[in-house]
């Protein structure tokens, strides 16, 4: 009966086809990551690489930062000792 259903919107509106093949694919890729299986493997999202790459950034900052005031600190101290 569906089968019969759908063959008759598919003759009304060629288009429902590629909606129809691309829904049964994500259908597919659905059920077989909810049982586990490797879909054509797993690709980060283009968001989760901004993220990442944000953070190695902000990290790298913050380590050149404290480098350089821990530089100054000690050539401070040393400028200081020279004098007395």
């Amino acid at each position: 009966m569906l089968a019969q259903i759908e063959q008759h919107l598919v003759d009304d509106d060629p288009r429902l086809v590629s909606r129809l093949e691309s829904f049964n694919e994500r259908v597919r890729r659905s059920e077989a990551r909810a049982r586990g299986e490797s879909v054509g493997g797993r690709r980060l999202q283009r968001s989760t690489v901004i993220i990442l790459i944000s953070w190695l950034l902000i990290a790298t900052l913050v380590a050149t930062l404290l480098i350089m005031v821990l530089q100054h600190e000690t050539a401070a101290a040393l400028a200081l000792a020279a004098a007395f």
